[in-house]
């Protein structure tokens, strides 16, 4: 009797004692958890909310890389991407607070500027990746920009590919204002169907519409760093104020994409895999697309390339202005950030060749 009431009290003293064990690694479990959605797990800070505007388009990779391999966490930042159709919109919800960054092509935000908008450019994203794409019969007759005289062009206003062909007219002595048509739709997929219905003569879009319209049964008549070589597109916008409060949480997106950056450049497949769940293409239109020579995308502000830009929409009479565009151009927040990542990676070889191109 007593050896089966001492057998008892070993089976109870067990239970509880299992019962304790897992509630102590269920809370711990639970604290885990709390951690990696509160927590960066590398310093103990809280992660910062950060939203983001972005198009769907290779051409933000560093955006999806960045978030999909986690280098946001890493530098303390709780990132909410926002989708947004064209630059204009993008730009809007920028302006309005809505979110506190974006990458929207080089024309729109230095427009934005010379209508008094409070951005700051301190970042780069894309360099050249848009193109004119039109039917085969039209296409023939687009051989140079002389034979775009009379012509109905589509396009998505503030598009730097629509500033790009707009300002190679200008330098050919085309008057691009009264020699030809220029249609400004809200999307690229609006301009690929305009295109393909032959209610224009050929249209302007970016990457991933080049390959898509290419897909489709049009052509493509040039790409724009044929037009402008290495023309900078999407650039990091933020407004002054946001970055003069919150200068280091901008320093640690910078250093996430700079780290997306070399992800980029050293894991093709996985790249093009991580963009396909952001841009719903098909994945051979995404590598061609990102990795095809037409294209760039590279974290560096590129002071010279948006002052480059500055004069040409200047120049072609997109827009006037007498402002002095460097005072909109932030490079220290890159160059911390640079110099943050190179600290934990001293010897890593893309980092130091973004270093070497920054001081360049």
């Amino acid at each position: 009797m007593k050896k089966g009431l001492r057998m008892k009290k070993k089976i109870l003293t067990g239970i509880i004692s299992f019962l304790i064990t897992s509630i102590l690694l269920s809370g711990c479990g639970g604290q885990k958890v709390q951690k990696t959605n509160l927590e960066d797990s590398g310093t103990g800070r809280e992660l910062k909310k950060f939203k983001v505007g972005y198009l769907a388009s290779p051409g933000h990779v560093l955006y999806f890389v960045a978030k999909e391999k986690g280098f946001f966490e890493e530098e303390g930042l709780d990132v909410e991407l926002f989708l947004f159709t064209n630059s204009g919109e993008g730009l809007n919800a920028i302006s309005s607070g809505k979110v506190d960054v974006g990458s929207f092509g080089t024309a729109a935000p230095l427009t934005f500027i010379s209508k008094g908008t409070d951005f700051v450019i301190f970042g780069g994203q894309q360099t050249e990746g848009h193109g004119i794409v039109a039917l085969p019969q039209k296409a023939k007759e687009l051989t140079d920009l002389n034979s775009f005289k009379g012509k109905t062009i589509a396009t998505v206003r503030l598009a730097t590919g629509d500033v790009i062909f707009r300002a190679a007219l200008s330098e050919a002595g085309i008057d691009w204002k009264n020699e030809l048509t220029i249609n400004e739709l809200d999307s690229p997929a609006a301009v690929l169907e305009a295109v393909k219905k032959g209610s224009v003569d050929a249209g302007i879009v970016w990457t991933p519409f080049i390959k898509l319209g290419e897909k489709q049964g049009l052509e493509i008549v040039k790409y724009s760093g044929e037009l402008v070589k290495m023309h900078t597109c999407c650039r990091q916008v933020a407004l002054s104020s946001n970055i003069k409060e919150n200068k280091e949480d901008f320093v640690r997106f910078m250093a996430a994409l700079i780290k997306a950056y070399k992800f980029y450049m050293e894991n093709q497949d996985e790249t093009v895999d991580i963009i396909a769940k952001y841009a719903k293409v098909d994945k051979d239109i995404i590598k061609e697309e990102t990795y095809g020579g037409h294209i760039y995308s590279i974290p560096d502000p590129d002071k010279e390339g948006v002052i480059r830009f500055w004069d040409l929409i200047n120049k072609s009479g997109y827009i006037s202005s007498d402002l002095n565009i460097e005072d909109f151009i932030d490079t220290s927040i890159y160059k911390l950030a640079l110099e943050d990542v190179l600290k934990e990676y001293p010897n890593d070889e893309v980092y130091k060749k973004l270093k070497a191109d920054f001081k360049e």
